[in-house]
């Protein structure tokens, strides 16, 4: 079953194909059933690898499948191998005049995706990597009659090249240095040509995270984040639930090698996740529109798998990886729902009383933000959120700042976790339901859902039973969890589990007497001459969009407009002209007359002919 590994990325992107061919003569259930049952499809093919793999390991517990070399210039010759959301789509998206569109976008991000997850070379890796960077502008902008819809695709498209420039610039770095991209090979390679601390593992290490940065929305490059909510609900889940924003956590971890050969990176690391997790947690906790409070807890989570493998803790990374995906994706597609009934509303504040007009919606999206914060024992984001904070303490690596930045930022998350449940469901309805969900955006739910509460089973702490078979079987692929510093005893036991809990449950109980008996006093709070600026500054993202428009894009416009007839532009213009008056005199030479047509073709054989007797 292992040999069917190539048809995991190539169903979604002979979907792609089939339905960009066909586009405007397809249907629109045709083009459901393509587009969803290729994924479908592909979903199906994982489990039965992924179950064959974990059944029967191959030897090594790795199983590489070469389907071609790419090319092979002077010793170089990556290969194409591989290295071991639709369904609410159709629905939410069925009266949407680009819907074949749609699906054509969100195929080639799939493929793309597991291209970059699957790739055996980091050549192929950076293609898959490019891939859904490029996906991500056409589906954030998608909606394109809307001018805002497409400057934030182009805002997403730009500056996570920032990151990506980064990343190029670090696999020619080790190209130079080890001779190979090939990712297993490159990294045993690296462990005996660079010694700990090394400037040349350092400069990688850092390279790579700059492309992390960029993609995973970490600061400083995670502006563009907040505004891909332009696109639809799917593309939100998609983007911001274990895909494009977590490639940065995957691609980290995937070269945890050159990480272990330079702890300076790896310092650098958890600091960005930890700066990046309070950040986010505060601008999450006034924002008024839905998506975008899921955006910035988006990037604050992420925050927490960046300080996990910053402090070593590459397997509790990983799991907060996996349950992120469950509770995200349910947390927007039920956003997605909300916002649908009520008519595309996306103010919060206009929201209020829907806990008995969308009840499957309530407990479901109440799940999620319970799983989001936390909330002890009955959700998987307790278990990996608690292994974070515990390793952030407890590993070698660990210290007592990353600790309380931790807790800080869970308490934050679950006082905006159930702010957006309070401020929703309970409260006066402001606006009424327009539409109520169907079967195929309430599957969906209701199975996320169900991921969101077992999920963490796979990996219990030893206080509660010791059942970790999700941490064996990272085990041969990651480095162990080293909790060895003298906090280890607490941090991994019952005492910092208490401290989390508590933490956790002041926040909701905070939440709750904030949002449901003292609503109209927090918002006078909120409103009051004193908060407002605080407010504002967090509304607005710490004001990192204020300093790049007037340090970067206010220059390049200027220089742009200043430069606009330059010596670069008489060139590009003299080639068109000369493009276009050489396409007017052939053309003039079109007359349709059969007696012009001949007489020139007798000149050029007249021509010919005296240029052969004359040589």
């Amino acid at each position: 079953m292992l040999g069917l590994l190539w048809l995991i990325p190539a169903l979604p992107a002979a979907g792609f194909v089939l339905l960009m061919l066909l586009n405007r003569r397809l249907s629109r259930p045709a083009a459901a059933w393509i587009g969803a049952g290729s994924v479908g499809l592909s979903a199906l093919v994982a489990l039965i690898v992924c179950g064959s793999f974990i059944v029967s390991p191959p030897a090594g517990d790795s199983y590489h499948q070469v389907l071609w070399t790419w090319f092979d210039v002077a010793g170089f010759a990556p290969t194409i191998g591989f290295y071991l959301i639709h369904l609410y789509s159709t629905e939410h998206m069925e009266h949407d005049e680009g819907f074949t569109r749609f699906f054509m976008y969100l195929n080639l991000f799939v493929a793309s995706m597991l291209v970059l997850v699957l790739a055996d070379n980091m050549l192929l890796l950076y293609l898959g990597w490019e891939g859904v960077g490029l996906c991500s502008y056409l589906l954030i902008s998608f909606w394109q009659k809307d001018p805002q819809n497409v400057y934030s695709g182009r805002k997403a498209f730009i500056v996570t090249r920032v990151g990506d420039t980064a990343l190029i610039a670090g696999l020619f770095l080790l190209f130079t240095q080890l001779r190979t991209l090939q990712i297993q090979p490159m990294l045993a390679a690296a462990q005996h040509s660079f010694v700990p601390g090394s400037a040349v593992a350092v400069a990688a290490a850092l390279l790579i995270l700059g492309g992390a940065v960029g993609k995973s929305a970490q600061v400083p490059l995670q502006t563009w984040l907040p505004d891909a909510m332009a696109g639809p609900s799917p593309v939100s889940a998609l983007i911001h639930a274990a895909t494009m924003v977590t490639a940065g956590v995957y691609l980290i971890a995937r070269t945890n090698v050159l990480f272990t050969l330079a702890p300076d990176a790896r310092l650098v690391v958890a600091i960005v996740g930890t700066v990046t997790l309070l950040i986010a947690g505060f601008s999450a906790l006034v924002q008024h529109d839905l998506k975008r409070a899921l955006a910035y807890s988006t990037i604050s989570q992420i925050g927490y798998m960046f300080l996990a493998l910053g402090v070593s803790g590459w397997e509790a990374g990983v799991f907060h990886f996996m349950t992120h995906a469950f509770f995200k994706a349910l947390l927007f597609l039920a956003a997605g729902v909300i916002i649908e009934a009520l008519a595309d509303e996306h103010d919060i504040f206009k929201m209020g009383g829907l806990v008995r007009e969308l009840p499957a919606v309530f407990w479901t999206f109440t799940i999620g933000a319970a799983a989001l914060a936390a909330l002890p024992f009955v959700t998987d984001g307790f278990y990996s959120k608690d292994l974070i904070i515990a390793t952030s303490l407890g590993s070698v690596d660990g210290s007592l700042w990353f600790y309380v930045g931790s807790l800080v930022g869970a308490f934050i998350t679950a006082l905006y976790s159930f702010r957006l449940v309070f401020l929703v469901f309970f409260g006066e309805r402001h606006t009424e339901v327009t539409r109520r969900p169907r079967w195929r955006q309430l599957v969906p739910l209701y199975a996320l859902a169900t991921l969101s509460i077992v999920g963490g089973l796979v990996w219990m702490p030893g206080w509660v039973s010791g059942f970790h078979p999700l941490e064996d079987f990272l085990d041969t692929a990651l480095p162990q969890l080293d909790l060895t510093s003298r906090y280890a005893a607490f941090a991994d036991g019952t005492g910092g589990a208490f401290v989390t809990i508590l933490i956790v449950a002041v926040g909701i109980g905070i939440a709750w007497l904030l949002w449901i008996p003292w609503r109209k006093s927090t918002h006078a709070f909120s409103e009051s001459p004193a908060v407002r600026p605080l407010a504002a500054y967090w509304l607005g993202g710490w004001g990192f969009d204020w300093v790049y428009e007037r340090v970067f894009v206010r220059p390049v416009k200027w220089f742009a407009h200043a430069a606009r007839n330059d010596l670069v532009d008489y060139v590009v213009g003299g080639i068109a002209w000369l493009n276009v008056a050489a396409w007017r005199a052939l053309s003039a030479g079109q007359t349709g007359r059969l007696r012009a047509y001949v007489a020139v073709a007798g000149f050029g054989i007249v021509l010919v002919l005296a240029v052969v007797v004359l040589r």
